[in-house]
């Protein structure tokens, strides 16, 4: 009795799915070049620049935020180092967490935290005021007006 076997993958492919841990994988290092590059402008901007540290006040913040190439390199810093932070975590759990409920629980809390920052962090980049209502003048930026 002769007993043939089919090929390797001879068979139609069953449907693609998308492998998350790959993509993690590469978030991770295109996200790692990328803050290292955010990073060290925001150091250099903030510290190297004018008056260093000491000149780091309510009108100095207000006065970067005013700007939007500013306001966009904070946002993609915020988003990258949280998502990127929250992955690395993920990671973590997914590694030495062994109770699979236990996984799930942190991993949702993991989202949930990262989301609630981003969303809070996306909204005092766009929504700071560098010129509040009865400020003292000499605290607040120099564009604003002094009424």
């Amino acid at each position: 009795m002769a007993m043939t076997i089919d090929a390797p993958r001879s068979q139609t492919p069953a449907k693609k799915r998308t492998n998350w841990e790959k993509w993690g994988w590469i978030y991770m290092r295109v996200s790692g070049v990328l803050l290292v590059v955010l990073v060290f402008g925001h150091l250099f901007s903030n510290l190297m620049l004018g008056d260093g540290v000491s000149a780091i006040d309510f009108g100095f913040v207000g006065g970067k935020l005013a700007n939007p190439f500013w306001m966009v390199w904070d946002t993609l810093l915020l988003w990258l180092a949280l998502i990127h932070g929250a992955n690395g975590m993920r990671t973590i759990v997914n590694d030495y967490v062994t109770r699979p409920g236990l996984a799930k629980t942190f991993r949702v809390l993991l989202f949930l935290s990262a989301a609630l920052l981003i969303i809070l962090g996306t909204l005092v980049i766009y929504t700071f005021d560098p010129c509040p209502e009865g400020a003292d003048p000499e605290l607040v930026a120099s564009f604003c007006s002094t009424l």
